[in-house]
């Protein structure tokens, strides 16, 4: 038994969900052997993963999305390979409870992350974004690694995707040297572009606390800010604006993409290469993935649908628990999950499915073990 998930967010790591799972098959049929990859997609929980594979966890205090300093956390292997996942410097979590700052937020403190990988002796990365508090088109990164944004007065403008609405010149001239020899994957599951009914300010600046009228100012100075690069380092900075994934975590996917000179890729294929994925899965007759939630997200790039793809391209089946399933089977068996479990199945109650999942989790693994394996 392979098993190969992900977090179920706010309440179990995608370890814990793996060491649940396990006690429960092992409930219904002792001595099961059961190997674990617990999965990723890009967005928060990646780091976590990365040192579940083997990667070793560096913790550095950087800035956070407001300003106020944070403590977070990159994965280094011995190869070289980091794992520098965003949302450790600039996610929503790092934000007081219910206090937004969708105009002022910076993702100044992910620079400061990727430099201390590449002062670690990082050579190549994968960038997980997702989870961010941020929509400042990853001029705040930019900035940390060297970037100059300035207003027409010749001074740096101020933090955040609003104020980009003042800028006046960039110059990246002054990047890291490093980055230019160092290979950055993007990894992401949203393609949106940088502005416009899709882009980054519309589609996810209202879970960033932004307003209407704050998701018109930060798609103008978006598109302001690609004007002003698109001087700086020509036309490819429009081009980028373009293309998918430039809208990830509040438009940082744009910035690794001009300033960074990042391949994007979808996350969840990135993650089950650097996590050993594809040995775990040669030596499996049987898969189980899932994550929190199942539901129309799942089906467009996340863990789930990324584990079912692989693992029934190999010919092997695969059976899915979550905390909620909101796809008909019909859905589920397109993507390759021949059942789901739900926990909300043995306790409707969402407050305590949460607070008890892990029990719970392991009555639906045992549940699922008597009817595929006894």
């Amino acid at each position: 038994m392979l098993i190969a998930a992900d977090k179920f967010k706010g309440s179990l790591t995608a370890v814990e969900v793996a060491e649940h799972v396990t006690a429960g098959l092992r409930r219904a049929v002792p001595g099961l052997a059961v190997s674990a990859v617990p999965v990723a997609d890009g967005g928060d929980g990646t780091t976590q993963a990365a040192v579940a594979a083997g990667f070793a966890p560096h913790r550095v205090q950087v800035t956070g999305p407001t300003g106020t300093p944070v403590t977070a956390t990159f994965a280094l292997r011995a190869d070289g390979t980091a794992v520098v996942e965003m949302a450790e410097a600039s996610g929503l979590q790092h934000l007081p409870e219910g206090v937004f700052a969708p105009l002022t937020a910076t993702t100044y403190g992910t620079g400061e992350l990727l430099l201390a990988a590449l002062d670690a002796g990082a050579t190549s990365i994968v960038f997980g974004v997702g989870g961010s508090a941020t929509t400042d088109g990853g001029a705040g990164m930019l900035a940390a690694l060297g970037a100059r944004f300035l207003d027409a007065d010749g001074e740096p403008v101020a933090p955040g995707g609003g104020p980009l609405r003042d800028l006046a010149t960039a110059d990246l001239s002054g990047l890291d040297p490093r980055l230019a020899k160092t290979a950055i994957v993007l990894a992401s599951d949203v393609d949106n572009p940088l502005t416009g009914p899709k882009g980054a300010p519309a589609v996810y600046g209202p879970q960033k606390g932004a307003s209407e009228e704050d998701v018109a100012t930060l798609d103008a100075a978006l598109a302001h800010y690609a004007e002003v690069l698109a001087g700086a380092v020509g036309p490819r900075a429009a081009e980028h604006a373009l293309a998918p994934g430039a809208g990830a975590a509040g438009g940082i996917g744009y910035g690794a993409l001009v300033g960074l000179d990042a391949a994007f890729r979808p996350g969840i294929d990135v993650m089950l290469d650097v996590l050993g994925f594809a040995p775990a899965l040669a030596k499996a007759t049987f898969v189980i993935t899932g994550e929190g939630s199942l539901d129309t997200q799942t089906l467009h790039g996340k863990a789930p649908a990324g584990v079912a793809a692989a693992a029934r391209a190999a010919g092997l089946d695969v059976v899915a628990v979550c905390g909620r399933l909101q796809l008909p089977q019909e859905a589920l068996a397109a993507a390759g999950i021949r059942r789901a479990y739900a926990l909300t199945d043995l306790e409707p109650d969402p407050a305590r499915c949460m607070a008890e999942a892990g029990p719970l989790l392991e009555r639906a693994a045992e549940r699922l073990a008597r009817d595929f394996l006894v």
